[in-house]
Formats: structure tokens, sequence, C-alpha cells
């Protein structure tokens, strides 16, 4: 039987995650991407899955980390961003970190070679009536044509947050005599050894001294109708945090917690700077947490303030740009498509995950969505226990409604085990202590994700049982 393709409009980790299972499911798909006949503010190259903020895919603990645990759901479905992250990972800690180029040419590779798939270059900004079936993967900068076709479609305004990449850094240009390698309580991770950050300390007086030049620095201004536009929590730019209190930082990316200075071993610093690989080559650092949306110039003599980094030599400032997502609960059904609309879906940011990986998982699931429907088969949820089903609800309808928010209190989230149902007798073991982490709250999580995997497997099989009949 011959299948209609199904089109994918974004080239981004959702995109590229749902046009591979489309493929793999074996249905066709014409994956559209309007680079680099039309740039965006962050992108660089045409490639698929470009990485543009940071490199991290963050915790690959899949037995007490939510998107640990993510990472392993994803892997168990086939995942090709899974595959290639696996692929060219850097050293971390107890994180999953990519060689950015690296890990973008091999999904690249690997969507160009598939039969199945096509790729066509161009903007969309308006699905075609005779697209049966459309998976929009635009993320949060999509098109203003297409944005806008979507507020009509909708009747309604996406909203919109700001988003702040952060800065790296050349690692031959970091003074080591001041820095010292070590990742918080020496955790090691995919590819690390314990020693994977480089870590730049401050005394109180220079970190007081930090907050009040972050506090009176010269920042990138607003336009007027972007002055009420809100950040989205996970990912505050540092002079944002510290305008909430001095002790925020110290409290959030600058804390001090699990590491020790071994240039001052008798002496805890009072606040520290992380620096994370950025390449497979180990020769650029990114600041950890420092989105910013300090002007250039204020960003290279604030951070040659910090010990280490006096003569910091930066491959990439930061910056600032804009995102959206639709209001999901209200807008999409349960299986991601859009209300007013079946024939459309959404995957990754746009629809109010946040993160890399969420945003690659949420592209998964609208693929075996659509794919189960173009093969005449009821699409499946995955359970709400699995970290893929708790992030669905959330976007599908988890968030609190409330008569003073309204609509308007769905936010992006990542996924965690808050989005998780409790368990009421969490599995005994003792677990081990790191971290914030009790033996009590490692056993819990234990129990969740080995009730996730064994529920997933559940799934899988029920699907591939109804793909069979």
């Amino acid at each position: 039987m011959t299948l209609k393709p199904v089109h994918v409009v974004g080239g981004g980790l959702a995109g590229s995650e749902a046009a591979w299972q489309l493929a793999q499911a074996g249905v066709p798909v014409v994956l559209h991407e309007m680079r680099p006949l039309r740039a965006t503010p962050v992108h660089k190259t045409d490639n698929f899955a470009e990485l543009v903020c940071s490199n991290s895919f963050r915790s690959d603990d899949k037995d007490h980390n939510a998107v640990g645990l993510l990472h392993e759901e994803m892997r168990r479905l086939g995942s090709l961003v899974m595959r290639a992250a696996d692929s060219h990972q850097v050293p971390a800690g107890g994180a999953l970190a990519v060689d950015r180029d690296g890990f973008s040419a091999a999904v690249t590779a690997a969507l160009a070679a598939h039969p199945l798939i096509t790729l066509e270059r161009g903007e969309i900004s308006t699905p075609p009536d005779e697209w049966h079936s459309v998976i929009v993967a635009t993320g949060p900068l999509t098109s203003p044509a297409l944005a806008a076709s979507i507020r009509s479609l909708t009747g309604e305004d996406a909203l919109a947050f700001f988003d702040a990449i952060a800065p790296i850094v050349h690692r031959d240009s970091i003074d080591l005599a001041q820095a010292w390698f070590q990742s918080r309580y020496d955790k090691t991770g995919p590819g690390g050894t314990g020693a994977d950050y480089i870590n730049c300390p401050l005394t109180r007086e220079q970190y007081d001294a930090f907050v009040d030049a972050l506090l009176i620095g010269d920042k990138t201004s607003f336009h007027d109708w972007e002055a009420s536009t809100p950040y989205f929590d996970g990912c505050l730019p540092i002079e944002v945090m510290a305008e909430r209190g001095r002790e925020t930082l110290r409290h959030g990316p600058m804390k001090p917690f699990g590491l020790t200075n071994p240039h001052a071993p008798d002496k805890k610093p009072y606040a520290v700077v992380q620096l994370r690989q950025d390449n497979k080559l180990g020769t650029l650092f990114n600041m950890v947490g420092f989105q910013t949306k300090l002007k250039h110039g204020e960003q290279v003599r604030i951070f040659r303030g910090i010990p280490g980094l006096q003569n910091a030599e930066f491959a990439r400032l930061g910056g600032l740009h804009r995102n959206t997502f639709l209001n999901s609960p209200k807008l999409l059904d349960a299986t991601l498509r859009l209300k007013a609309n079946p024939r459309w879906r959404f995957a990754g940011q746009i629809t109010g995950c946040e993160g890399y990986v969420e945003s690659a998982a949420v592209g998964l699931l609208a693929a075996r969505f659509a794919a189960a429907e173009r093969r005449g088969e009821t699409p499946s949820a995955p359970p709400a226990t699995t970290a893929h089903g708790a992030l669905l609800a959330h976007i599908t309808g988890g968030h609190i409604e409330t008569i003073d928010a309204g609509p308007s209190s769905f936010q992006p989230m990542n996924v965690n085990f808050g989005l998780f149902p409790p368990i009421a007798q969490p599995a005994p073991g003792e677990g081990r202590k790191y971290g914030r982490g009790s033996a009590k709250n490692l056993a819990r999580k234990s129990a969740l994700s080995a009730r996730a995997l064994d529920d997933l497997a559940h799934w899988i099989g029920g699907e591939t049982a109804a793909a069979a009949e």
C-alpha cells in the first residue's frame, strides 16, 4: 500500500526526530527547512538539529533524574537524536554533552540518506490544504508568516518569552593557576572522569563586586512591544537573577557546593563560575548558566573580572532572542493535533516543552501518532507514568488553571519527576547519598524510573502488536 507523505515543517531537533520516526515506521516524509534561504537570529549553519544554545543534554542518570530517564526511553524508542548524541558525546561530569558540529552533521547525514525522507528547503507560511497530515515543529523561532497563520487559525496570539544564550570561552585563555578541573561532588558521567568542569572561585568581596557590575551593566534594550514578555524561569539571564536578590546567583549557577579549590583547599570559595566543555576537541568551554542580555562590550568587561578569566577570549558572546509557544492545553488534543484543524500537529518547543531532549521527545510522539493514523490505526499515548507520557500530559493539560491566571498559567516546562504520578510506597533501597539527594529521595526516584521503563516496555509491546494486526 502506498501511503501519502506526512509533511514536517522545521528541521530542528523535534522536526528531525519526527521525520526519522515516521520514516522508520514506513511512512514517507517531506521535511521542510527554511534555512539557508531564510535565516534566523541565532542559527549559524543550514544543518538539521543545529544546537544554538548549550551543547548539554543535561543529566544522563536514568535511575535518579527525569531527563536521564527521558534519554533512556528515547533510546529504547529508536531515537535518532539520542543515537547521534551518544556517538558525539564530550566529557561533562554526570551530564550528556555533545560536540555540536559533529552531532548536527550526523543527524543531517542520516536524514539525507533515508529512502523515505525527502528534504526540501524553503519557508512554509501556510501548509497547503492538500497536505493531509502536517507536523509543525518550527520551535521558538517560528517565522513571522507561519506564526501569523497559526494565530489566524487558532483565533488567539501565541505566548512568548525571552531566551538568552551563554558565552563560549577559548580553553587556552583560561588561567588554570587560579581555576581548576572538577565535577560537582566528583560525579562521573558518559565519557567523563569526575573532573570535567573548569571552576573559577570568587571570594565574598569578588562576588559582591560581580553582582554590582551585573546590576549596573549596560543591557540590551527592549522594544515597546517586548517590554511585558515574561522570561522562562529555567533560562533566566544572570542579571535578571541578580535583580531578584544578591544571594540568588550563589544558590543558582554560581553555587560553590560540592567543589574544593586545590589551590586553596582550606578555604572554601564563596561562589564558583563553572565552564563546561563545548566541543569534542576540548578547545571551547561555555559558561554554565550564564545566559545574558548584557551588551557585548559589557560582557567582556564584567566576565574578565572573574578570577581565571582575566584574559578570556570569547568564541561567542551571549545574546537574546524571542521565543514563542502555544497555549497547548487549550489548542491541542491528546495526540498533539490542533483542535481547530486536526490535520495539523505540533511538536517541540512551540508546544510548551523546554529543552533539547524534551523537544525531540515531543517530535518523536507526534510522529508516532501521525504514523499510526497513516496506517489506519488508533494512536496510542504513552502511559503518564513514563517520562514521555508525563511530558505529554503537561503539554495537553497538566497545568493548573486559576481564576486569576486563566489560560496564561500554562508555561514551558522541562521534564521532571514532579510531572509523574506519585508512587504511594517507594521501593525499598538504601540509595547513594550525593548532592542534595537523600537516600529516601533517591529511592523514590529510582522507583519512579523503574516503573516508567517497565510501563514503556508494555506500551512498546502494545504498539508493535497493533502494527502487526
